[in-house]
């Protein structure tokens, strides 16, 4: 299934239904009194988080949604019906986005979490209403309201606990293939990751943590190149970053000068999402000797005076890839109040 993670639509409430003039009529009762009823209220717009949902693709096409009008009012003070309320299903980490005021209306972060965005009309008035001591059969009625209308942006920002950062071919996508049960698209070339993947590790057979892959980034990718930073954004709310870097790389470039592609992109994304917990990640440690990678990892500690925690790994081979995993769930249980 494609992944749609970006969508407008034009959402309509319906309308209040008309209130009714009309007078009470029987046999041998030539002039009974006002018995026209109020008209139902118009049915509402909700959009719902559902779990089961993993894209938006359904609203790339299908962008304006309905709700029922209400039913007019009856004779013998009979209300009219109320109109059906129209239900959006939408991911879970589902933004929602009013596109005149630009306010964010809500964040859908739980599965059957409920917002209502269109409100319906209210009915309007029977003559019943208006009848008084003075005015014993009042000719008046009120037509019921229109209902909201609403311009909407659904952003859907994936859940996870840890976002993976690098450039393409930083092996990415074989860690989070080796830790869980996701099956991305593995291959030597540049963007074989073309969509997010989320990945759910398990340690000692429990649910500890969700991991998200996004597409890698090259230089100038905040300018539009390669597939953009538009994927950035599905890491906002991790709390912690690993920053894959491939010590040797097929292009034979310098590792130490594409981690600073990563952070130069990352920056210019969004200092707030610079600023979270970053681990670097050095992969493919296998193809180095020891003495190489002691003086690689002395080098990048130094150009970046890095402080934070550092680990070399083999998603290929699986090698340090459980103590990685393990110091990911004590951060996790550690940290769990970071957003």
């Amino acid at each position: 299934m494609k992944f749609i993670d970006e969508v407008k639509i034009l959402v309509t409430a319906g309308n209040g239904g008309n209130g009714c003039i009309s007078f009470h009529k029987e046999k041998y009762i030539l002039h009974g009194g006002p018995d026209g009823g109020d008209g139902g209220d118009g049915g509402d717009i909700w959009i719902l988080a559902d779990e089961n949902i993993n894209t938006l693709i359904d609203y790339r096409f299908k962008k304006k949604f309905y709700a029922e009008n209400g039913g007019n009012g009856q004779r013998y003070n009979c209300t009219g019906k109320k109109g059906k309320n129209c239900i959006i299903l939408v991911p879970v980490g589902t933004r929602i986005v009013d596109l005149k005021t630009n306010e964010v209306i809500d964040d859908m972060i739980k599965h059957h979490q409920k917002i209502m965005v269109a409100k319906g009309g209210f009915h309007g008035l029977g003559n019943v209403r208006f009848k008084s001591s003075l005015n014993q059969t009042p000719r008046k009625k009120t037509e019921g309201s229109k209902g909201e209308i609403r311009e909407l942006q659904l952003e859907l920002m994936l859940l996870a606990d840890v976002g993976l950062l690098g450039l393409p071919n930083a092996g990415k996508s074989t860690f989070i293939s080796a830790v869980s049960a996701a099956k991305p698209k593995i291959a030597d070339y540049p963007f074989t990751t073309l969509t997010p993947n989320l990945g759910v590790v398990n340690i000692n057979n429990k649910k500890s943590f969700i991991v998200a892959d996004i597409p890698g980034l090259i230089k100038g990718a905040a300018n539009g190149a390669g597939l953009g930073i538009r994927f950035l954004k599905h890491l906002n709310r991790c709390k912690i970053l690993l920053h894959f870097i491939d010590i040797s790389p097929l292009d034979q470039s310098d590792p130490v000068e594409n981690a600073k592609i990563i952070f130069t992109e990352l920056k210019i994304y969004s200092k707030k999402l610079a600023s979270k917990p970053h681990w670097l990640i050095f992969n493919k440690i296998d193809l180095l000797n020891t003495k190489d990678l002691i003086k690689m990892n002395k080098n990048i500690l130094q150009t970046f005076n890095w402080k934070e925690k550092v680990f070399f790994i083999s998603a290929t081979n699986n090698i340090g890839i459980e103590i990685l995993c393990k110091e990911l769930k004590n951060f996790l249980e550690t940290n769990s109040k970071i957003n």
